[in-house]
């Protein structure tokens, strides 16, 4: 593991944030000294600023001053973003095998036709879920997917970035498991032709549907995003097996196009896409019952349930 992890953890009067060391969680606030480090958001939107403040904090930490982490419960690292931006198709193999799934020819990367990124958005709050939690999908989705993907965590204001700096606007990154319900994704009784047939709502939000986590490793520990091993298994049952370096659009190609249209604000989060090994390319779904593991290479990993 880095020399920390930020994360928001379960104290005894509320949501904290911390900083995890080892095997010992921390109180960011008491850490520090400043109040408006309690939260992991407040402490991203003063990043700049408090970037070397934690890194000095967690140098001079002392175990007895913290928490075992075998003990400490950890929500999902920031809460609440206002924005989480979703790549949609941003890997060559995944988007081979669903094109294969829904014959259709294989599309030439998207650089040679002079494309850029696109992204769909999950609600901000409702959506995430922490680790170990749970997430009920029964009587929702009879095809719920599982999609591993590097997250980003921006830590500030972004607007119009060139892409020569446009990871300088990264405060660190996490896993993030884009839950989709597949069989929401096309309304019913709308003809196939129909420009208003497809349903991103539907089919990407819903209670839980972006589990996140377990903490945020700051950026400065993760040099190159685009080299990062990725695996997700199914209880125990490995399912994706990629890198961060076979995404079509990088990270910082992402941030260039998003804050070209929209201003990125501190705590917003990035969803880079997913690889290949979807279950709808089997097909195989979720259900109730099955154990989701997602790792991510300098990170860590992230665990669910479905229930």
């Amino acid at each position: 593991m880095p020399n920390y992890a930020l994360a928001t953890y379960v104290a005894a009067e509320g949501p904290r944030a911390g900083i995890v060391i080892d095997e010992t969680v921390f109180d960011a606030a008491k850490l520090t000294g400043r109040p408006g480090d309690a939260t992991v958001l407040g402490i991203l939107e003063d990043w700049a600023a408090a970037a070397d403040r934690i890194a000095a904090a967690a140098a001079s930490a002392r175990t007895g001053t913290g928490q075992p982490f075998a003990s400490t419960r950890l929500l999902a690292p920031i809460l609440w973003p206002s924005a989480i931006y979703c790549a949609g198709a941003n890997y060559a193999d995944h988007a081979a095998e669903m094109a294969r799934t829904h014959n259709r020819p294989i599309e030439p990367d998207p650089h040679t036709l002079g494309l850029k990124p696109w992204h769909f958005l999950k609600a901000g709050r409702s959506t995430l879920a922490g680790p170990d939690e749970t997430v009920r999908i029964t009587g929702l989705s009879k095809t719920m997917d599982w999609e591993i993907e590097l997250a980003a965590v921006i830590g500030r204001a972004a607007k119009n970035v060139p892409l020569a700096n446009a990871l300088d606007y990264v405060a660190g990154y996490c896993i993030a498991n884009d839950l989709s319900a597949r069989d929401m994704g096309r309304r019913p009784h709308v003809p196939d032709t129909a420009p208003f047939k497809f349903d991103w709502v539907a089919h990407k939000n819903f209670d839980g549907s972006c589990p996140l986590g377990p903490w945020i490793i700051p950026a400065s520990e993760i040099p190159d995003p685009q080299k990062l091993g990725l695996k997700l298994w199914v209880n125990g049952v490995l399912k994706q097996d990629s890198n961060t370096s076979q995404m079509i659009f990088t990270l910082a190609e992402q941030i260039e196009h998003l804050s070209s249209r929209i201003t990125l604000q501190p705590g917003d989060v990035i969803l880079t896409g997913t690889p290949a090994g979807v279950g709808a390319a089997r097909p195989e779904f979720l259900k109730a019952g099955d154990e989701v593991k997602l790792w991510i290479e300098e990170i860590g990993t992230l665990t669910n349930r479905m229930e």
